[in-house]
């Protein structure tokens, strides 16, 4: 199935590389600014605290839980919100008590007495140090992620295509967490596995984007690297659409019918979908031309390449039928 026809006109999508670079640099400070400014909100994941999920009878009375709370010392100031449906709340503290024995199911049981039929469903703790562990880890990871890919683009292609594939991730994934701190959306173990997935996906999409520019400078005649883009990128739409659509839409549903515990997860990767394919065309790409890669210089190494592997060929054939 093909969204756009292979034949169809080349789009001149170089022509407006400073448009979307000076679009690019401003959402990127803007998200700077956002995270310098409001910070981003770690869940007890990372922060530690405490988390109570009570389920009413009915509609669950939360004016009147967050009056009781605030009037209680150790649950004062505590983020009181509907969980999912207007009958189930979570009550969300920053703090964790320090005493085994104490059942803070017990203390809650004592506040809500009075606040109607209700079921505690769950209480989660995590201690400070294991959420100052546990955020250390998540950025260990995602600094070794980056530092990875910038070893495999090297690799595979050339150090300013793997320079141009790590500018466009720290693009995603700086505007990703500016789209959390905007909304506030508590930060734990789920949103990192986002993060991380955001990675791999704009990852792979610029990747294929960077191949078919890689094959177009072998077949493309053109010694313009722009127009070599532009027909290369051109070529790509029909994938990068479907697949950049289908994946859109899959969490679109998980964000609209997954549940509480998905929306930020969902949200995330929604955000990094519509950015990281945005980041593979507009991004990626032009940074190749402001590196200054030359078609010229890579065409002389392909052409060495073969020589090489030619004359390899030829003493091995000299060899097998025993003429040297």
């Amino acid at each position: 199935m093909e969204v756009f026809k292979y034949n169809q006109p080349i789009v001149g999508f170089m022509a407006n590389a400073k448009k979307f670079g000076i679009l690019s640099i401003t959402l990127v400070v803007f998200s700077l600014v956002l995270l310098m400014t409001k910070g981003l909100n770690y869940g007890i994941d990372f922060a530690g605290g405490t988390v109570i999920q009570v389920k009413y009878k009915g509609d669950a009375p939360i004016q009147q839980v967050r009056d009781i709370l605030n009037k209680n010392g150790s649950y004062k100031g505590a983020n009181v919100t509907y969980f999912g449906s207007n009958s189930e709340i979570a009550i969300r503290t920053k703090s964790t008590s320090k005493d085994v024995s104490v059942d803070v199911s017990d203390q809650m049981n004592k506040l809500l007495k009075g606040t109607g039929e209700y079921e505690i469903r769950s209480v989660d703790m995590v201690g400070p140090a294991v959420g100052d562990e546990l955020r250390n880890q998540g950025l260990m990871a995602m600094l070794l992620s980056i530092i990875g890919i910038l070893a495999y683009i090297s690799f595979r292609f050339e150090w300013r295509f793997a320079l141009a594939s790590v500018m466009a991730l720290i693009h995603d994934v700086t505007i990703s967490l500016g789209a959390l701190a905007l909304f506030q959306i508590d930060i734990n173990l789920p949103i990192l596995a986002a993060i991380l997935t955001i990675l791999g996906y704009s990852l792979n999409d610029t990747v294929i984007v960077f191949d078919r520019i890689r094959e177009g400078i072998r077949t493309i005649k053109s010694a313009e690297l722009s127009e070599v883009i532009d027909e290369s990128v051109t070529r790509t739409l029909s994938r990068t659409t479907l697949t950049s659509l289908t994946t859109f839409f899959v969490v679109l549903t998980l964000y609209l019918f997954g549940g509480e515990l998905l929306k930020g997860f969902s949200f995330t990767l929604l955000v990094g979908v519509v950015v990281g394919t945005y980041s593979s065309i507009f991004v990626a790409s032009p940074i190749l031309m402001w590196l200054k890669f030359s078609i010229a210089e890579f065409r002389a190494k392909e052409a060495e390449k073969l020589k090489r592997e030619k004359e390899r060929e030829k003493m091995r054939a000299m060899y097998e039928q025993g003429t040297m």
